[in-house]
């Protein structure tokens, strides 16, 4: 089994610019498809920096003097860097999405192919998992999660019924998630609606759009002038983060503008957005939701 294709493999790693004798930082290491080809493009005097908090990616460590893989959350990028005396990096690329691994191991609780416990957790040494969510939140905690990462209509209806149900027993599975929500999977939206639940509880286990905003919020301290940012989303919370920080370095609202109508930002668009191939979602159907933004430090 491979453990994960790198998408958009080319084009996100030619967004980064690479100087051959400059510093990379792949903040989403996974198998290491992209880490191998920014390594590819290096000269002796590169350097590239790893993060992955799943224990199994660890496995994936690449024999390289020029490379370090750090066992931990990219949230604390800034921090574990300096630890390595890195203040200033050329480029940082980061592939949001969940590994196929992470997908295809049942036990991990990613898919909703497997009967498994209820986990999701990308950092297995978190407290946090899914069967917490489901079994622990209180209903409109639970209803917000599934409103605002599922983007659900009947958030509001699934959570009084979660809760309803975990009454009778706690929800342990995956199967019991799914059988205590049936009455919202009809057959021809199933798929759909279950992968909206189980985006929703997962974004919530691993923090994941916190953990973006953190990443953007650092990055311009980190960056070199013309430094890069290549980044790939796989939905619209995710990509929407990234295209607004883009434009006017906010989350939210608007930026100051100056008499003149003008305002600072710290990056500037590098060309429109990027989508994986006809050929290359034909190859790897998990890649056709793939949407990669480039920037580059003003």
């Amino acid at each position: 089994m491979e453990y994960h294709n790198p998408v958009l493999l080319k084009e996100t790693v030619d967004g980064l610019n690479v100087n051959p004798d400059g510093v990379y930082v792949d903040v989403t290491f996974g198998g290491g498809g992209h880490s191998k080809e920014i390594l590819s493009r290096l000269s002796d005097k590169g350097k590239l920096f790893a993060f992955d908090q799943d224990l199994d990616a660890i496995e994936n460590k690449i024999d390289d003097s020029r490379f370090t893989l750090i066992n931990e959350n990219f949230r604390h990028i800034k921090r574990f860097l300096r630890f390595h005396g890195v203040r200033k990096v050329d480029g940082i690329l980061g592939d949001f999405g969940v590994s196929s691994h992470q997908f295809d191991v049942a036990e991990r609780g990613f898919s909703t192919r497997f009967e498994a416990d209820l986990d999701m957790r990308m950092n297995q040494n978190n407290e946090l998992s899914a069967y917490h969510v489901v079994n622990d939140y209180e209903e409109e905690k639970l209803r917000a999660v599934l409103s605002q990462y599922g983007e659900l209509r009947s958030a509001a209806a699934m959570a009084r019924l979660i809760v309803e149900k975990r009454e009778e027993a706690p929800i342990v599975t995956s199967d019991q998630l799914k059988s205590a929500l049936k009455k919202f999977l009809s057959p021809k939206h199933e798929n759909k609606i279950l992968a909206q639940i189980y985006q929703a509880i997962r974004i919530e286990v691993n923090q994941e759009i916190e953990v973006i905003k953190e990443l953007l919020l650092q990055a311009p301290e980190l960056l070199n002038e013309k430094g890069r940012l290549s980044l790939i989303s796989y939905h619209s919370l995710e990509d929407r983060l990234v295209k607004r920080f883009i434009r006017n370095g906010l989350f939210e609202g608007e930026p100051e503008r100056d008499m003149f109508g003008n305002f600072e930002v710290p990056f500037k668009k590098v060309g429109g957005l990027i989508v994986p191939s006809k050929e290359e979602i034909k190859l790897n159907s998990r890649a056709r939701s793939a949407k990669l933004r480039i920037a580059e430090k003003v």
